[in-house]
């Protein structure tokens, strides 16, 4: 037979729930903290996503660039082409079929740029803006306002809403 001495004792039941309640609290924390790296890791993983697309995006619209830049001097060329013409009323048939032909060819390639979203910035007359005009030189007495651009040297370029080259220009000098 057992001795009522060999029986341990039972803790008090204050005590036991104090452990218990140590322990839930420490579980709920753990769970607090467990919750916030879960969260944070969600987040993270949908900004990715984001900026992925948002990547995509940007590399469809703008992978032509390189391509474009390097076809500008092409349209330029053929700007320069017909406006070095001599004046219409010297004009033989042979000249006005390849001039015609000339100026076709230039539409054409205009017309692809801006199928593409790239636009011609052509600013005469315009407000000189430093984000879209590269200033070659200020001309004084043009009767225009101070800023304005009285002269375009090369037209500028942009593809969507980049520019691809900026315009250069003259400026009046106030």
């Amino acid at each position: 037979m057992q001795d009522d001495n060999d029986i341990p004792e039972a803790p008090p039941p204050e005590a036991a729930t104090t452990g218990l309640e140590d322990r839930l609290a420490e579980a709920e924390a753990e769970l607090a903290a467990t919750r916030d790296k879960l969260l944070r890791a969600l987040a993270e993983a949908e900004n990715l996503r984001k900026r992925a697309q948002r990547e995509r995006e940007e590399a469809g619209k703008y992978a032509a660039s390189s391509f474009a830049k390097d076809m500008l001097d092409v349209a330029d060329n053929l700007h320069r082409a017909l406006a070095s013409a001599p004046a219409e009323s010297e004009w033989d048939e042979l000249t006005r079929n390849l001039l015609a032909g000339v100026a076709a060819t230039e539409r054409e390639l205009q017309a692809a740029l801006e199928r593409h979203g790239i636009r011609r910035i052509d600013p005469k007359g315009e407000r000189f803006d430093h984000n879209y005009h590269q200033a070659m030189f200020e001309v004084d007495d043009t009767g225009q306002p101070s800023g304005t651009i009285v002269q375009v040297l090369q037209p500028g370029y942009v593809i969507h809403d980049r520019l691809l080259r900026p315009a250069l220009v003259a400026v009046a000098k106030g």
